[in-house]
C-alpha cells in the first residue's frame, strides 16, 4: 500500500472546505421555530406567568420535557448555569459543606458550588470521561452533602448505577447536570431521571435550543415546588400568576431566572427535532468510529449504551501526549477543521474551562465578595482544596493524550468521507513513524 504524504509534510490535503460549525440543534432549525416565535408575538404576552393573550409556552414545554424524560417535574429556568444555582438552593446547599464534581466539566458546575459558599472538591475520571466511582468514594468526607454528575460531551456517564450506589449509602444527594447530553440514556433510561434533579443547558452549543435557557427536574414535589420559588422572586405563585405567601417552606430567596415565552416556544420545536438531531450525529460519529476501531493504538470513549450517546462529540486517545499532538496537527492540516469561531478537532489540553486546573478562578481559591468567600468562612474551615494540575492523574492522562473532534447534526456522507479518509491517511503514517522510533 502506497501511503499518501501527509499534508502537514507538503502533500495535497483531503478538504479545502471547513467542516459545518458544531452547534447540533441550530443546523435543524428552519421555518417552525419562525412560526412559533412569530406565533408569541402575535399575542403580545412574552412574560411566563401572566399576558394580555398567555399562551402558556413555558408551561408545554415544562410539560412536554418532563414526559420526554420520564419525570414528573421540570421548571424551565433561563439558563443551564441558572438551573444549577436553582438545583442547589432547592437542595440547600451553603458554607461547611463540601460538592464532589468531576475532573472534567464546564466551569458553572465549580461556580454554582462556591457561588452557595460551599467548597467543590475534584473527582477523577474514568475512560467514560466521567466521574469514577471508586475515585467518588475517596473523596467523600464527614463533610460531603453531594455529588454532582455530569453527563460531559454528549455521552451519558457509563457508571452512574454505580455512582448512585455510592452516593445513596453515604446519605449525599445527586445532581445530574446533563447540559451537553440531553436526549442521553442509559438502557433506555434518560439521563436526568437518575439522581435527586437533574438540570439542563438550551445554550447555543447544545443539541436542543434557544439560545439561551435551561431547565431543572425531579420526581420530588418538595423538591420542585422549592425550585419554582427560587427560579422566581422566592415565593409560590397562585393560579392567576400572583405571588402567593401562604406555604412557609415556599418563602424563600429568589434568583429571578424564569425563561420567557419567546424561547419557551422554540424549545417546544427544538424538542420534536430532538430525536432526528440525535440521530444524525449518532449515525456521523459511530461510522467514523467503526473506521477507527481498526486501528489497536487508538482508544476510543467508553461508552457504556451507544444507543444513548447523543453523538455530539468525538473523543480519541492515542499511546502517549506527542502521538496525540502529532496526529492532531495532521488532521487539521488536512483539512479537519471548522472555521475560526469554532472550537472542533482540538488536543483536550486545549479544550479550556471543561479541565479542572484551566479554571483560573478555582485554582486560585478567587473570592465572590473580594474578602475570601466563601474559602475563609469559619464554617469552610480546613476544607479549602488544591485544585492545581495533578489533583488528578488519570484526568490530567487522558486530557494530554486525547483528542475532541465536535460531530455537527449536518454531516453529509462527503464529510464523513473526509474525516474517515484523513484519519486513516494521517494513522497509516504517524503510527507506523511511532513503532519505528520505539524500536530504534
Amino acid at each position: 500500500m502506497i501511503r499518501e504524504k501527509l499534508a502537514i509534510d507538503g502533500g495535497k490535503p483531503v478538504r479545502t472546505e471547513p467542516l459545518p460549525l458544531e452547534f447540533p440543534g441550530i443546523h435543524q432549525m428552519d421555518e417552525e421555530e419562525s412560526a412559533a416565535v412569530l406565533g408569541v408575538l402575535k399575542h403580545r404576552s412574552l412574560y411566563r406567568y401572566y399576558g394580555i393573550e398567555l399562551q402558556h409556552e413555558v408551561e408545554k414545554f415544562e410539560a412536554e420535557f418532563a414526559q420526554f424524560l420520564g419525570v414528573q417535574h421540570a421548571v424551565a429556568v433561563g439558563s443551564g448555569t441558572s438551573a444549577l444555582n436553582v438545583a442547589l438552593t432547592a437542595l440547600r446547599v451553603g458554607p461547611g459543606q463540601e460538592v464532589v464534581i468531576p475532573a472534567y466539566l464546564w466551569v458553572s458546575v465549580a461556580a454554582a458550588v462556591v457561588n452557595q459558599g460551599a467548597i467543590p472538591v475534584i473527582a477523577d475520571i474514568d475512560e467514560s470521561f466521567c466521574i469514577d466511582p471508586a475515585d467518588l468514594e475517596k473523596r467523600i468526607t464527614p463533610k460531603t452533602t453531594g455529588v454532582i454528575v455530569v453527563h460531559m460531551s454528549g455521552a451519558p456517564a457509563a457508571n452512574v448505577l454505580e455512582l448512585l450506589k455510592v452516593a445513596r449509602a453515604h446519605e449525599l444527594f445527586v445532581v445530574e447536570d446533563c447540559a451537553q447530553c440531553a436526549g442521553g440514556s442509559v438502557d433506555g433510561r434518560k439521563v436526568g431521571s437518575f439522581g435527586d434533579m437533574g438540570t439542563f443547558s438550551f445554550q447555543m452549543n447544545k443539541n436542543l435550543t434557544s439560545g439561551e435557557g435551561g431547565c431543572v427536574v425531579a420526581n420530588d414535589l418538595r423538591l420542585y415546588r422549592r425550585a419554582v420559588a427560587i427560579q422566581d422572586v422566592g415565593f409560590g405563585r397562585d393560579e392567576a400568576g400572583r405571588m402567593s405567601f401562604s406555604d412557609p417552606e415556599l418563602c424563600l430567596w429568589g434568583k429571578g431566572c424564569r425563561l420567557d415565552e419567546l424561547r419557551a416556544s422554540i424549545l417546544r420545536v427544538q424538542l420534536r427535532k430532538l430525536p432526528r438531531t440525535i440521530g444524525n450525529m449518532n449515525r456521523s460519529k459511530y461510522r467514523i468510529r467503526r473506521a477507527l476501531e481498526k486501528y489497536p493504538e487508538v482508544q476510543l470513549r467508553k461508552i457504556a449504551d451507544p444507543t444513548g450517546d447523543t453523538g455530539c462529540f468525538l473523543i480519541s486517545t492515542y499511546p502517549a501526549p506527542d502521538v496525540a499532538e502529532r496526529v492532531n496537527a495532521a488532521l487539521r492540516a488536512e483539512g479537519i477543521v471548522t472555521s475560526p469561531q469554532g472550537l472542533s478537532n482540538i488536543v483536550m489540553t486545549r479544550w479550556g474551562a471543561h479541565l479542572y486546573y484551566n479554571i483560573v478562578s478555582l485554582v486560585d481559591h478567587t473570592s465572590v465578595d473580594g474578602h475570601g468567600f466563601p474559602w475563609n468562612l469559619a464554617e469552610n474551615a480546613g476544607l479549602a482544596r488544591d485544585y492545581h494540575r495533578g489533583v488528578c492523574p488519570v484526568a490530567d492522562s487522558l486530557f494530554e493524550r486525547s483528542i475532541l473532534i465536535a460531530i455537527p447534526s449536518c454531516l453529509t456522507e462527503k464529510d464523513e468521507d473526509d474525516i474517515i479518509h484523513a484519519f486513516d491517511k494521517v494513522l497509516s503514517t504517524v503510527l507506523p513513524m511511532r513503532s519505528l522510533i520505539a524500536v530504534s
